[in-house]
């Protein structure tokens, strides 16, 4: 069984357009606040392969910048978000599902919020 990750949408005080929540379960929440063109950037997830050095930069969580990349050979069908300096050097790696990865990125570039986000 595949873990279960809720996403929120909710609109956030420039210069951020949205904040992004992500929770697994009970056990872990990231909230990450981006611009909707940052999170945009996700729908192309697939084609960011972190070992060729093309992660997304989409956002910024407990003040570091967050890194996205697409599922690997290991993990087929999760995308990894890095939350740090660089993509290189995060302090903290999450796999999520890709295919919510990228509803994030159509979700974000049609401007779409949750109106009950919370």
């Amino acid at each position: 069984m595949q873990p279960i990750v809720r996403v929120s949408l909710g609109p956030a005080a420039p210069p951020h357009d949205v904040v992004l929540k992500l929770q697994g379960g009970d056990d872990w929440e990231l909230n990450v606040w981006a611009t909707f063109d940052e999170l945009a950037q996700l729908r192309e997830i697939r084609s960011a392969v972190w070992a060729d050095r093309r992660a997304i930069a989409a956002g910024r969580s407990a003040g570091a910048n967050v890194f996205w990349a697409a599922p690997s050979e290991g993990a087929p069908h999760a995308a990894t978000i890095m939350v740090g300096h660089d993509d290189e050097s995060w302090d903290i790696a999450l796999l999520v599902p890709v295919a919510q990865v990228e509803e994030i990125g159509h979700r974000a570039a049609a401007g779409d919020v949750d109106h009950d986000y919370g």
